[in-house]
């Protein structure tokens, strides 16, 4: 009975043997064999959800096809509930260790600024005419950052473009696509994406 049952499952599935299905499902023949054997209930349920992809079905038809008890059904669906929420603590912790990666990496790039800008700062207000020239070097850093990260102008400022409702917003007033503007404050994007739209006025 149970042979017939899995042999329906992978005629709809295309797999031709036993041997070709514990291949596709990256498990040995004996894990096939206490399947045919209806030892499901016995099976380790990452095995279990290998087989079912293979036979391009859930773990919950799979258990339903081959008509398990009630009793031992829940402790099979119960160590599947407790297998997916392990490997969601898993990804959980690796999604953690990635973004405070990410947050390191990134300080490093812009370690440099951090450093030098609170001073620059600082001397600007007790020296308001220091030349802005001597400032513009330590923003490099974080210009560097968005080039890295994909991050393109839209501007650059003072400069006088032809109007485009998708990239540009007005300040004040009106204007028609095509109209000349200039760009007050530039916008950016990343890729296809929009991130900001380049603040503009009537020339």
């Amino acid at each position: 009975m149970n042979n017939e049952l899995l042999e329906s499952l992978m005629k709809q599935a295309g797999i031709a043997s036993f041997r070709e299905l514990a291949k596709n499902a990256g498990v040995s023949q004996w894990q096939i064999k206490q399947l045919r054997g209806g030892k499901i209930g016995q099976m380790r349920v990452e095995n279990l959800q290998k087989i079912a992809k293979a036979l391009q079905m859930s773990v919950g038809e799979l258990l339903t096809v081959f008509e398990m008890s009630e009793p031992v059904k829940s402790i099979a669906v119960g160590e599947w509930e407790s297998e997916y929420k392990r490997l969601q603590e898993e990804l959980g912790q690796q999604k953690s260790v990635l973004l405070q990666s990410f947050r390191e990496e990134t300080l490093q790039k812009i370690e440099s600024w951090l450093l030098q800008w609170p001073t620059a700062a600082y001397a600007v207000q007790q020296k308001p005419d220091i030349p802005a020239t001597r400032l513009l070097p330590l923003v490099r850093p974080v210009e560097q950052l968005l080039q890295e990260w994909g991050v393109e102008m839209i501007g650059p400022v003072g400069a006088e473009v032809e109007y485009d409702p998708h990239r540009h917003q007005l300040m004040e007033g009106s204007a028609e696509a095509g109209q000349r503007v200039k760009v007050r404050y530039q916008g950016y994007r990343q890729g296809e994406k929009l991130l900001y739209r380049a603040k503009v006025s009537v020339v």
